[in-house]
C-alpha cells in the first residue's frame, strides 16, 4: 500500500513512530510487525484460511479492474487507536470484507492475547496505508515468505477501518469450558441470540469466537485486511466463515446519500448519525455504569446474513412493493407524504379509511414509535454470492448493528415477525460479538478485558 499523503498521518503509524513491540507489550521479534508465532504463521501460509481468503481476493482484484474513485475517498484515512473503535460512526465506506474466527483447540491465554497484540499492530499499519510490517511484501528475505501479501501495493488507505469483537464462546464454550480464563468477564448480555420467526441458519455461516468487521472504499483493500489478518491468525485461530458485501445500505453521516437495497429501496433513513452524541451515548455505546465495566466505551455488533427472493420481488407490482416496505420507491418518501425524511403518519388514512401506511408494512414494524424509543445504527451492505442451485440469485443483505444492549436488536427482530416483507426473505446467517472499545496509542484492542 502507498503511504499517506499527510504528514500527520504519516507519523502516526510509519517505521519506528508505530507501536513498538515493548508499547504493545509484544515479543521482542514484533518489531518488524509481526510475533515470532506469527512469523511461523505466515511461513506456513499455505494453510485452510489462507487457501480460503486467497480465493476472495481474487475475485476482488476482478472486481477492481478499472473501477474509478473518488480522489477524497482513495486518500481518507481513519486513525486505528481512539476512545471507541473505528467502523461504528465512520461515514460507511463502500465495500465491505467481514470474518469470523474460532480460536485454535490447545491455544492459551497467552496466544489470544498475542494474536490481539499482533493483530491490532497490523491493523494499526494498514488503516494508514501501509502494508502490514516494515519489511512487507518485498522487503524481507528473498528466502522467506513475504509478511505482506502484496495485492494492495500502490494502493491508498481508502477509508480503510478494521473493528474487532468478541463472541460469546470465547468467554465460555457452549459446553461450558473457559478456555482462556474470562468467564467471569463475560458481559451478562453477551448470549447466543436467540431463535427467531422464519429463521433458517446456516451453521456454517453463524457464530464464532473472534470477529473482523474491514470496510473500505475498495473492495481490494478490504480484502487484504482480512486475507492478512487471517495469515497472521495462523496457528492460533481459524477462518470460520467470511463474507463480502457491496454498496452500503445506510449512511452514519448527514453528508451522504441514503443508498438502496437491492429491492432498489432507499435503506435506513432514519440511521441513528455520528454527530448525534445525544442518541449514540443513548443507544450504541457501553456506559461507564454498565457491566462489565472493560466493554464501556465499545458496543455489541449483530450480523445476520439475510438472503433476498428476488427473482419473486421481481414479478410483484409496484404499488405492492410499497405497500410492504411502506415507502415510494422512487423518493423515499413515506407513504403518508412528504420528501424522504418526513415523519412518517401512521394514523393517516386514504378516502375509504384504508391507512395509508400499512400496519404489518416494514417502516411501521420497526419505527421506534412502537418501541420506545429503542433505535440501532446500522452499517449494511447488499452481497451477491453467485447463483443457487436453482439458477437464482444467491443475492441478499448483509446486516449490521451496532447497539448498547442486544435486547434492542432482538426486541426489534421479534417485532418484525408478521413483517409483509418476510414473504421474500429468508435469514440465513447470524451472530453476536462484544465490541471492545478502542485501543490506546501504543496499546491493542482488547486489553481492556485482560487489564
Amino acid at each position: 500500500m502507498t503511504e499517506p499523503d499527510a504528514h500527520d498521518a504519516r507519523a502516526a503509524v510509519d517505521g519506528d513512530a508505530l507501536p513498538s513491540a515493548a508499547d504493545a507489550g509484544v515479543a521482542a521479534s514484533a518489531h518488524a510487525g509481526l510475533s515470532r508465532r506469527a512469523l511461523l504463521g505466515l511461513a506456513a501460509g499455505v494453510g485452510a484460511a489462507g487457501v480460503a481468503l486467497g480465493a476472495g481476493a481474487g475475485a476482488a482484484a476482478g472486481v477492481a479492474v478499472g473501477r474509478t474513485r473518488e480522489r477524497e475517498s482513495a486518500a481518507s484515512v481513519h486513525d486505528f487507536f481512539g476512545a471507541h473503535q473505528a467502523g461504528i460512526t465512520t461515514p460507511v465506506q463502500d465495500h465491505l470484507h467481514f470474518a469470523s474466527f474460532d480460536m485454535m483447540e490447545r491455544t492459551e491465554r497467552d496466544d489470544l492475547v498475542e494474536l490481539l497484540q499482533d493483530w491490532s499492530y497490523a491493523a494499526a499499519r494498514m488503516t494508514q496505508g501501509l502494508e502490514v510490517s516494515a519489511s512487507g511484501a518485498v522487503g524481507g528475505s528473498l528466502q522467506a515468505p513475504p509478511d505482506d501479501t502484496g495485492e494492495a501495493l500502490g494502493l491508498a488507505a481508502s477509508g480503510l477501518t478494521v473493528t474487532f469483537g468478541f463472541g460469546p464462546t470465547l468467554f465460555q464454550t457452549a459446553d461450558g469450558v473457559d478456555r482462556y480464563g474470562l468467564a467471569a468477564q463475560r458481559p451478562p448480555l453477551l448470549e447466543a441470540l436467540p431463535a427467531f420467526l422464519g429463521d433458517d441458519l446456516d451453521p456454517e455461516h453463524t457464530g464464532g469466537d473472534l470477529c473482523i468487521q474491514a470496510c473500505a472504499d475498495d473492495p481490494q483493500v478490504a480484502v487484504h485486511a482480512i486475507r492478512n489478518l487471517s495469515r497472521i491468525a495462523f496457528g492460533r485461530a481459524r477462518l470460520r466463515w467470511s463474507q463480502l458485501g457491496f454498496g452500503r445500505t445506510s449512511r452514519t453521516t448527514a453528508g451522504q446519500a441514503t443508498p438502496r437495497n437491492l429491492f432498489g429501496f432507499k435503506d435506513g433513513t432514519a440511521n441513528i448519525l455520528a454527530d448525534d452524541a445525544e442518541a449514540l451515548q443513548a443507544h450504541v455505546w457501553v456506559a461507564q455504569g454498565d457491566e462489565p465495566h472493560w466493554l464501556a466505551g465499545g458496543s455489541y455488533l449483530v450480523a445476520r446474513k439475510i438472503a433476498m427472493l428476488i427473482e419473486t420481488w421481481d414479478r410483484v407490482r409496484l404499488t405492492e412493493q410499497q405497500t410492504i416496505i411502506g415507502r415510494d420507491k422512487g423518493a423515499g418518501a413515506p407513504l403518508s407524504g412528504g420528501d424522504e425524511f418526513t415523519t412518517p403518519d401512521f394514523t393517516g388514512a386514504d378516502a375509504a379509511g384504508a391507512p395509508l401506511i400499512d400496519a404489518r408494512s416494514h417502516v411501521r414494524l420497526a419505527h421506534p414509535d412502537f418501541h420506545d424509543g429503542n433505535r440501532i445504527l446500522r452499517r449494511g451492505y447488499n452481497y451477491v454470492d453467485g447463483n443457487n442451485a436453482l439458477g437464482r440469485l444467491d443475492a441478499g443483505l448483509f446486516f449490521l448493528s451496532y447497539q448498547r444492549s442486544p435486547e434492542q436488536f432482538t426486541s426489534l427482530q421479534r417485532a418484525l415477525a408478521t413483517d409483509l416483507m418476510n414473504e421474500y426473505i429468508r435469514h440465513v446467517g447470524s451472530g453476536i460479538w462484544a465490541v471492545p472499545p478502542g485501543a490506546e496509542s501504543g496499546s491493542f484492542v482488547g486489553a481492556t478485558l485482560f487489564a
